[in-house]
């Protein structure tokens, strides 16, 4: 594959680093250019054929990068004498591209497994791909919509006012697109991919979202380069990629993120723990990962459905992305084993596999992150917690909120007994 970077921007956000003398992608993190980072990102993945679409100050990083060889890769430019959007060059693109290709945009900071992207966009046979993950701002970022076949169904804008509950899963500015999209750009004009292109295009050709926890940042403003900077500095990009094994925090979620109030069966009643935000935060901002696992039998039960369940989930994101924060999975388990409830729902009245305290649904997460159990966690408030966790091999931990253990059903002990999720976060992180 070849990589298309679109690196005409101006960076008026970071006009005190520009000083506008030079282009927002040759702004330096840690003394090394954005571009650098991405020429360098992709080098690593195999990818040296790289195609840059220069337009402001574009002159600078032709001086600095050459054809590429100093870098290892080889580099052409494609000018734009206006802006185009993102989208508008590829009217120029497509006379040097004849197969699905990157793309990317200069403002992004990334470390990620591209083969394992690569690989998604041929087995779901993609016209185009994005990749998708959570951010600590959803609420004024523009939202992506999927089914559960991961095809994206829509575009929520962030200028939209949002009266529902949504999936913290935001376009992080990589894609793969298939060579029969730049085709069809036949003239020269101004154009947004996901505005003009993709949002049209998803009625009639299969386009996905690639979801992944793997490190990709915009670095459009001075907080978030700094911030970036100390990502950096802690190596964590490096351990983000899902070439390497992940630390994650397991979660249990009633009594453990949100208030225990017996069956939830109505995402009005989803009311986070105390400290729940600023222990999320911490998790974030390391080298862990945070995935929910939980038990939610309402639906054997007859109590409520899956497409309830599902709201009550987007319902608990929503809360957290309000807080500026995020969990990178929830994984939940509508069955129950026990027959004799009065609206019970047969279909999910069967012994499984994926209720704690068995672990399918954790060995789903490692396989889906590349999850390493001898240095993960399991953070609960009941023994079904702490038995799940060490059914699994990790080190746990039991809350004194929601039951705080009272549940009596196993025999176990965790190696922690905290007060609160934030001083178990504590433990773990320190």
């Amino acid at each position: 594959m070849k990589a298309v970077i679109m690196a005409g921007g101006k960076g008026t956000r970071l006009k005190e680093m520009t000083k506008d003398e030079i282009p927002k992608p040759m702004v330096k993190i840690l003394e090394k250019p954005i571009l650098e980072y991405q020429i360098d990102a992709l080098k690593e993945n195999g990818l040296k054929d790289i195609i840059i679409v220069i337009g402001y100050l574009g002159d600078k990083i032709k001086q600095y990068f050459k054809d590429g060889k100093d870098f290892g890769v080889n580099i052409t430019y494609i000018e734009e004498n206006e802006p185009l959007g993102t989208a508008g060059a590829f009217y120029y693109i497509k006379d040097y591209i004849k197969e699905d290709f990157i793309l990317l945009f200069g403002d992004i900071i990334f470390d990620i497994y591209l083969k394992k992207m690569i690989d998604f966009h041929n087995m779901k046979n993609s016209y185009a791909t994005l990749f998708v993950h959570p951010n600590s701002h959803p609420y004024d970022s523009d939202i992506i919509l999927m089914d559960i076949n991961s095809k994206i169904i829509g575009f929520d804008s962030k200028n939209n006012i949002r009266t529902y509950s949504y999936d913290n899963c935001v376009n992080a500015g990589i894609y793969i697109i298939s060579s029969k999209l730049i085709q069809k750009i036949d003239k020269l004009e101004k154009l947004d991919l996901e505005k003009d292109i993709l949002s049209k295009e998803i009625y009639e050709e299969n386009i996905f979202g690639y979801y992944s926890s793997e490190y990709v940042k915009d670095v459009g403003t001075v907080e978030r380069i700094k911030k970036t900077s100390e990502d950096i500095h802690k190596n964590i990009l490096k351990r983000k990629n899902l070439k390497n094994k992940q630390k994650c925090i397991f979660l249990d979620r009633d009594g453990t993120i949100n208030i225990h109030k017996g069956l939830i069966i109505s995402s009005d009643d989803i009311e986070l723990e105390k400290n729940v935000a600023e222990a999320v935060k911490k998790i974030n901002s390391s080298e862990y990962i945070a995935i929910i696992i939980t038990n939610q039998p309402q639906v054997a039960r007859g109590l409520c459905s899956i497409e309830d369940i599902e709201n009550i989930n987007k319902r608990l994101k929503t809360i957290l992305g309000e807080k500026g924060v995020y969990v990178e999975d929830i994984y939940y388990c509508p069955h129950h084993p026990d027959k004799g409830y009065p609206q019970e729902n047969k279909n999910y009245k069967i012994k499984c596999k994926c209720r704690k305290p068995d672990i399918e649904l954790i060995e789903k997460a490692v396989l889906k992150y590349n999850i390493d159990l001898e240095n993960s966690w399991f953070i609960g408030d009941t023994t079904i917690d702490i038995q799940t966790g060490v059914n699994a091999g990790m080190k746990t931990i039991l809350l004194n909120t929601g039951e705080g253990g009272r549940d009596g059903k196993y025999d176990v002990v965790s190696d922690y007994i905290c007060d609160d999720i934030l001083e178990a976060v504590n433990i773990i992180i320190k």
